[in-house]
C-alpha cells in the first residue's frame, strides 16, 4: 500500500541506458508524454507539437534564470587540490558554496585568474561559507566581478548523474534560449526543448511570461528521511517582475513551464510576495492553487521533484506515468524527454 507520506512510496526502477547524458538534436523532437486528467487519457507525441495539447486561455510562465558556470577546480597553499561548487551569493558578497576536499576556517583555496576563496564558516549540511577576491587585492567580489571570472575559468555543474564532465557545447545546451538572469547553478530542464520556432509559435498564440527563480544545488538533494514533511526544503531566490505579477493576477488558467516556475507562483500566491527565498515543498498533501497545467521533464526517484507531479494528479497516477513513460523508452533527467500535464 502506497503512502504519500513516505519517501519510499516514491522509488521507482530507472534502466542506465534511460538517463539521457547528451540533449536530442534538434531540442524540440525529444517525446512528449500528454497526460489529460479530465479524460485520464494519456498520449505520446514530440515536443514540436505541443500546441495541439494546450487548452484556449492561457498564460504560460517560464524561468529566465542563467546558469552560472560555477564549478571550478583549484588548490590549497600545500598543493592539495580542491573542488568547489557555487551555490547561491549571501549577504555582504559571501557566498554558499560546496567543496570537495578537507578546509577548516580560515583556508585560502588558490584559482586561475589570481582568484581566491577564503573559507569563513563551515555548516552541520556540509556546505561552506566563503568569501572571493583576487590575489593581489583584498577587496571581496561582488557577485558579478565573481561571475566575470568564472565564465573564464569556470565549468557547466552538470548534474551527477550524467556521469560524465561538461563539454563546450553545454555552454549552450544546459542553458535555456531565453537565460537572462545569472544565478543557478542548475538549469529549468523543462525550458530546454523550446527552439526559436516554437517559442514564437507560443508568444503569438498566448503570450509569454517570465519570471526568476535561481536553481540551486538543493534541486539535487534527495530525500534521506522517511517522512517527507520531516525533509528539510532548501530555499532558492526568486523574483516576479511587475508585468508578470500582472498578468499572474488576471490569468484565467496557468501553464507553469516547469517545477521551479510551478514553486515560484504557489509560493506567491500563498505569500504575495514577490520576491526573496522560496522554500515551498508541493506534495500530495499540499496541492497547488494557481497553477492549472505543468510542462516538466521526468525526475529522480524519492526527489521532492516527483512529490511536486504528485501534487497535481496523485502518488499512484505519477508512478504509472513514470512506468509507461520507462515501458516506451523515454529519456529521463535534464537532458531528457517531457511530460504536459493539462
Amino acid at each position: 500500500m502506497l503512502d504519500v507520506l513516505k519517501t519510499s512510496s516514491y522509488d521507482f526502477n530507472l534502466p542506465q541506458n534511460q538517463i539521457a547524458s547528451y540533449p536530442i538534436n534538434p531540442p524540440d523532437s525529444a517525446k512528449l508524454l500528454v497526460f489529460n486528467r479530465e479524460k485520464n487519457e494519456v498520449f505520446h507525441s514530440t515536443f514540436k507539437n505541443i500546441l495541439e495539447f494546450l487548452p484556449k486561455d492561457l498564460s504560460i510562465f517560464l524561468n529566465d534564470t542563467k546558469v552560472i558556470k560555477a564549478r571550478i577546480f583549484g588548490k590549497k597553499d600545500t598543493g592539495a587540490k580542491i573542488e568547489l561548487l557555487l551555490n547561491k551569493p549571501l549577504f555582504m558578497n559571501r557566498y554558499l558554496v560546496m567543496i570537495r576536499g578537507k578546509v577548516k576556517i580560515g583556508t585560502k583555496i588558490f584559482f586561475n585568474e589570481n582568484l581566491v576563496a577564503k573559507i569563513l564558516e563551515l555548516n552541520e549540511d556540509g556546505s561552506r561559507i566563503v568569501e572571493f577576491f583576487k590575489d593581489n587585492d583584498n577587496k571581496k567580489l561582488d557577485f558579478l566581478s565573481l561571475v566575470d571570472i568564472l565564465n573564464q575559468i569556470g565549468h557547466i555543474p552538470l548534474p551527477p548523474y550524467m556521469q560524465r564532465n561538461d563539454e563546450k557545447e553545454d555552454e549552450t545546451n544546459y542553458q535555456t534560449l531565453f537565460a537572462k538572469n545569472y544565478g543557478a547553478v542548475a538549469a529549468p530542464t523543462a525550458s530546454l526543448h523550446f527552439t526559436p520556432e516554437l517559442l514564437k509559435k507560443l508568444e503569438t498564440k498566448y503570450g509569454l511570461n517570465y519570471l526568476t527563480l535561481h536553481v540551486g544545488a538543493g534541486t539535487f538533494k534527495p530525500v534521506d528521511v522517511e517522512d517527507i514533511l520531516s525533509h528539510p526544503m532548501h530555499s532558492e531566490y526568486f523574483e516576479i517582475g511587475i508585468e508578470a505579477k500582472k498578468n499572474l493576477d488576471n490569468a484565467k488558467k496557468v501553464l507553469a513551464v516547469g517545477t521551479t516556475v510551478t514553486r515560484t507562483i504557489e509560493y506567491y500566491s500563498r505569500t504575495n510576495k514577490i520576491q526573496g527565498e522560496c522554500d515551498l515543498f508541493l506534495n500530495p498533501l499540499n496541492k497547488p492553487i494557481k497553477v492549472d497545467y505543468l510542462l516538466t521533464n521526468f525526475h529522480l526517484p524519492k526527489s521532492t521533484l516527483i512529490m511536486l507531479v504528485a501534487s497535481f494528479i496523485g502518488l499512484e497516477k505519477t508512478l504509472e506515468l513514470y512506468n509507461i513513460a520507462i515501458k516506451e523508452n523515454y529519456r529521463f533527467y535534464s537532458y531528457g524527454d517531457g511530460m504536459l500535464i493539462i
